[in-house]
């Protein structure tokens, strides 16, 4: 019988072909990059120091059935998040809180009186469309240039007014002085890297996988019985309507011999200096002890590999054309952050992933697969603790 084909490696993709293989279906995962893991791969670097290539992947969720289902394939080292951002000359937490604000300027304010600051310095803005309402309806315009602005300007090439109201709403303002990046119930990173958390969800008698093979270019010899696509929509269609815009990133690995720590926490913002966004150091993710550290720079970029789905309303409105096509087509189901054309985080695409295969199995007239069948203790670590 004919395989399913999976048309890449990434979450999307690797969590589609187990669920499928679990209902007793061979399936075929095809990658165009020489790696499995998607944008999530992780591998050592020349110094034997694990890295992300395609920049720093953080894994953070409040839904425990997508922690337990990915605890099937990984155990956990516990990690919190952290980000300062150079403003002013200093290094100051983001999202903003209490410590930031206090230090920016030599205030004392306590959780009794952030909020009359913040009502102090906003400007109301009805309606909230954009994403400079949002920043400057909760904190003024100060902060509002110190710390999104100009990083928005580097991240999106876009200006915050030219963007939807969502992307500046991914990051809130505090009220106390948590100076954890997420604050979800589970976060963590897979204490063997994420590459071997793949590994073992793709290692499957019902799976085989073939790296460095482009769809496009072979899509002819690939006779599916039923195709997921993880791709970019509009490259689907051949860009029928035109393409969709993508933001794309440059990275600069660099490693430092005789450096033992870069920075203090795992990523420091520059929203304001320098072409490159951020700087991540590896070792706070990773956990890894060595005499050396290694850094990455990001830069955005408009060419390149798709990597963010730019949200603009025009854009949504290409998207939905785009959408209407991809509904009408016959045994092809559409996942992930690229073929559905949203800024997902990990832990979403590994939830839209499982509906994908529920919706697979269904139209293939087969019973869904139980995602979580049991839960290994020796798998699981505790959540993080708020505030630890």
């Amino acid at each position: 019988m004919k395989p399913v084909l999976v048309v890449g490696a990434g979450f999307s993709g690797a969590v589609v072909a187990r669920q499928l293989a679990e209902a007793g279906l061979q399936v075929l995962v095809i990658d165009r990059r020489d790696h499995i893991g998607g944008n999530a791969h992780d591998r050592p670097d020349a110094h034997g120091v694990l890295v992300h290539p395609y920049g720093p992947h953080i894994f953070h969720t409040n839904a425990a059935r997508i922690f337990d289902y990915l605890s099937r394939f990984t155990g956990w080292r516990p990690y919190e998040h952290r980000v300062l951002a150079s403003v002013d000359g200093m290094l100051v937490p983001v999202p903003i809180n209490i410590d930031t604000v206090n230090r920016l300027y030599g205030l004392d304010l306590d959780e009794g009186s952030i909020q009359a600051f913040y009502d102090r310095v906003r400007e109301p803005r009805d309606p909230i469309t954009t994403s400079e309402d949002v920043v400057v309806n909760a904190v003024g315009h100060d902060l509002y240039r110190k710390f999104f602005q100009g990083y928005t300007r580097k991240q999106w090439g876009l200006d915050p007014s030219e963007l939807a109201a969502s992307v500046a709403a991914r990051v809130p303002v505090r009220t106390d002085r948590d100076d954890r990046y997420f604050t979800d119930r589970y976060q963590c990173m897979p204490d063997e890297g994420y590459t071997r958390m793949f590994e073992r969800l793709l290692d499957h008698p019902g799976i085989r996988v073939e790296t460095g093979v482009d769809f496009f270019r072979h899509r002819d010899r690939l006779d599916a019985r039923h195709t997921v696509y993880t791709g970019p929509v509009d490259a689907w269609f051949g860009h029928y309507f035109g393409a969709l815009p993508y933001r794309s990133l440059r990275f600069e690995h660099e490693h430092l011999p005789d450096t033992p720590q870069f920075q203090t926490v795992g990523t420091v913002n520059y929203p304001n200096e320098h072409a490159y966004t951020r700087i991540t150091e590896f070792r706070h993710l990773t956990g890894q002890a060595h005499g050396g550290t290694s850094i990455v720079r990001e830069y955005p970029q408009d060419e390149g590999e798709p990597y963010y789905p730019v949200p603009r309303p025009q854009n949504e409105a290409l998207y939905k054309r785009y959408e209407a096509l991809a509904l009408q087509e016959r045994g092809v189901t559409f996942v992930g952050r690229l073929a559905q054309y949203r800024y997902y985080n990990m832990d979403q695409c590994v939830g839209a992933a499982l509906k994908a295969a529920e919706y697979v199995l269904e139209k293939l007239d087969l019973p869904a697969v139980d995602a979580v069948p049991q839960r290994s203790a020796a798998m699981v670590a505790e959540p993080a603790t708020p505030g630890a």
